[in-house]
């Protein structure tokens, strides 16, 4: 009898999608035959406050103020082991109880939703520290260059034209898996929707369309809410206002301020049933982070994109646009506008919605589970640096 693996889970608690990918995988892991102990931990926890201030409350401040800068940065750092040496000296120097915790735990299995971990990891499995497999898996439909790792044994990634360009950078095929990005088990399970709509409050024949202003609330909903006051349609409009009781005030001012015609709102604030209301839903206007999108596609969602932030955000509008499961709005002026104009072509909706399902991978996070714990090769790959010169060269005569 095979004995049960050990699995450490670690994300980064920069943005919420890497914690709710590591939920995710964990959950699964909990509900599976062959796994034993299994530890899921935001890195960033055992760091300094300096070092954790500078990774999450520097990266929503970029986000919020300087959403310029950080597609720059994002665009100039995508380069195959540019800003490496100078990442893995800052994490080794503020993430030493995060290395005693791995190195007492001596997992099976790590798997990282998050490239800040995964370099320690990774330095660990090259300095012989620990034996763990390590798996990476990536939040994003695009591949930056800082998930890249010294030494691995399997990534996890969304698309299989992401598997294309890591093969093409050198990385072994077989060690590349298309998982999808996970998602809570519960995203995907269509129930009765007009049940469900009943039990959420909700008209069970009229269209629904979902606003989410992201969990930390930071996204300008009220603005949406203004904009979509020119559909002509009787709709139902749910606006998700997360963890920010500004926003949702804002939200609720912009809401009453004026007649809204046929169009009624319902307004939230943080909400712990998502997979209920997008499966109740008929559009979702969101911006296009990795996790709320793949999430959207579990739940068979359309998109209307808005605002997407440079670097990242905007290559994820590009995969979804190009697949056919969204539309974009580049000034919110005028999102109602377009709105309406897809909710006035019910073809068009449908065929969106279609997408989204073949797009979907309700069951990645089960995928990435069972890929691990099938599989056999323990040798790691590490990639030297005449190999890690070659992939920067690749990229450079982009």
């Amino acid at each position: 009898m095979k004995q049960a693996k050990k699995v450490l889970i670690l994300s980064a608690s920069a943005g919420t999608g890497h914690v709710r990918a590591a939920a995710a995988i964990e959950t699964v892991c909990r509900n599976t035959p062959g796994v034993g102990e299994v530890v899921n931990v935001d890195a960033l926890s055992f760091t300094n406050k300096l070092f954790r201030d500078f990774y999450s409350k520097l990266y929503l401040t970029l986000v919020q103020d300087a959403p310029t800068l950080l597609g720059w940065w994002y665009d100039k750092s995508d380069e195959p082991w540019k800003t490496d040496k100078m990442r893995l000296l800052l994490d080794r120097l503020n993430t030493r109880p995060l290395v005693r915790l791995i190195s007492k735990l001596q997992p099976d299995i790590t798997v990282c939703t998050h490239f800040m971990p995964a370099e320690i990891i990774s330095h660990l499995i090259t300095q012989k520290v620990i034996q763990a497999k390590l798996s990476i898996v990536v939040t994003d439909y695009d591949f930056h260059a800082m998930w890249l790792s010294r030494a691995f044994h399997r990534y996890f990634v969304a698309l299989d034209e992401t598997k294309a360009y890591l093969t093409q950078l050198g990385l072994p095929a077989e060690r590349v898996t298309v998982s999808g990005i996970p998602v809570d088990p519960k995203f995907g399970r269509m129930a009765d929707r007009p049940s469900l709509r009943k039990k959420l409050g909700l008209h069970p024949e009229r269209l629904v369309i979902l606003v989410t202003a992201g969990a930390l609330g930071v996204n300008p909903a009220e603005q949406v809410v203004k904009s979509l006051r020119q559909l002509n349609q009787k709709v139902q409009v749910v606006v998700i206002c997360g963890k920010n009781p500004e926003a949702k005030a804002r939200v609720e001012q912009e809401v009453n301020r004026a007649s809204t015609g046929g169009v009624e709102f319902l307004v939230h604030g943080y909400v712990e049933d998502m997979p209920e209301w997008m499966a109740a839903a008929d559009l979702l206007i969101s911006k296009p982070g990795g996790m709320t999108s793949a999430e959207a596609m579990a739940s068979h969602l359309p998109m209307a994109i808005y605002d997407p932030i440079p670097g990242q955000e905007e290559r994820n509008s590009d995969q979804l646009l190009e697949k056919g499961v969204a539309i974009k709005c580049n000034e919110i002026t005028t999102l109602g506008y377009k709105v309406g104009r897809l909710l006035g072509d019910p073809d068009r909706l449908h065929r969106m919605k279609v997408a989204a399902r073949e797009m979907g991978r309700p069951k990645a996070a089960e995928t990435v589970v069972k890929t691990l714990l099938g599989e056999s090769d323990n040798t790691a790959v590490e990639v030297n640096s005449d190999q890690q010169e070659e992939m920067a060269e690749q990229v450079r005569k982009r």
